[in-house]
């Protein structure tokens, strides 16, 4: 069965060891197969993978790092989430879907909410716990999105296929 890909926004180190140790202590261990991420795009088709391959690097040159922000908890339902803001990573992404428009999965076509997922698949009263809890130690932390990444999903973990840095970013 072909694997669909992925595009997801990487996070600045900083975020990314926070986000994770958040993962560690508040994912079930048997599904946390995935590093943190800000998912930008749930399954794009194998046959459009030579053209994310070669669009992604040359959209990522032209765009200096978005700007984005850690803004609260978000509830998933059964879920819990980092909650985040980024005007600029938003206007890419639309930039993206217009390019790949009538490719795109109806999960793709939803309004946007950048987060990154740190507990899924509980209860909803598990969930409810964790976020009053977690609420009133979140504080507003800036960062820039260094790059985009491509991944090829393997029904559970990712493979990271190519990491594409921002204009003026530095190499990952």
């Amino acid at each position: 069965m072909a694997r669909p890909f992925i595009v997801a926004a990487t996070l600045p180190p900083d975020i990314q060891s926070w986000a994770e140790g958040l993962r560690r202590a508040h994912y079930p261990p048997e599904r946390n197969h995935l590093h943190a991420h800000v998912t930008m795009f749930h399954s794009f088709a194998p046959s459009l993978f030579e053209e994310l391959k070669d669009y992604l690097p040359m959209v990522a040159r032209e765009f200096a790092a978005p700007d984005g922000a850690v803004t609260g908890v978000m509830d998933l339902g059964k879920g819990t989430a980092i909650a985040l803001q980024s005007e600029p990573l938003l206007a890419l992404r639309a930039l993206i879907a217009e390019h790949f428009h009538g490719n795109l999965t109806a999960q793709d076509l939803y309004e946007p909410r950048p987060h990154i997922t740190i507990q899924n698949k509980v209860t909803k009263s598990e969930a409810r716990a964790l976020q009053a809890k977690l609420a009133p130690t979140i504080e507003l932390r800036r960062f820039a999105f260094p790059a985009l990444e491509l991944h090829l999903y393997q029904g559970g973990p990712w493979d990271l296929i190519k990491t594409c840095a921002f204009r003026g970013s530095e190499c990952l």
